[in-house]
């Protein structure tokens, strides 16, 4: 069995790589922005960004990749406040316990299914329309992103009542 106690290596291993997704994540929005004003500021000059589309498609992705994680890891997350509150605290724990085993398996089909996808994109040779920049990555991103939530769930399961992380 892993330690995921407060002050272990792989607690701390978990949250740098939480802690680093969510910068990345932070930075594709700064570059979502950048790219975005340059193409309205070309655009009064009579010229456009060409592959802005592409960009911001890719940034999307890294933003929404990075930000699950941390997202889960502050419990951030929109719940069911008036029926969680209605419960005992018993009540409570195995709802929230039974949610969390669902979402493990929810995201591991999530992992699973994004590496095939990735795998494919690869075979297929699929890149974006304007730029043709490989886009294969992507997928295998998003299920390294939802392997990590999943590990973030897993520590919230053993620590209940805690955010992993406070915002």
């Amino acid at each position: 069995m892993h330690d995921f106690s407060v002050n272990s290596p792989l607690k701390k291993i978990l949250l740098i790589t939480v802690y680093s997704l969510a910068a990345l994540s932070g930075v594709g929005i700064l570059f979502v922005i950048f790219i975005t004003c340059l193409d309205i500021v070309l655009r009064i000059f009579g010229t456009s960004l060409i592959g802005a589309y592409d960009l911001v498609r890719i940034a999307g992705v890294i933003i929404i990749g990075g930000a699950l994680p941390y997202t889960t890891a502050v419990k951030g997350h929109v719940a069911i406040e008036f029926f969680f509150h209605k419960l005992n605290r018993i009540g409570r724990i195995i709802t929230d316990s039974i949610t969390r085993i669902i979402a493990i398996a929810l995201f591991g089909i999530l992992t699973y299914q994004n590496c095939i996808y990735g795998i494919s994109l690869y075979n297929a040779g699929e890149v974006t329309s304007t730029l043709q920049l490989p886009i294969f990555w992507l997928p295998f991103y998003i299920a390294f992103s939802c392997f990590i939530v999943i590990l973030v769930i897993i520590q919230n399961l053993l620590h209940p009542g805690k955010e992993m992380i406070n915002p």
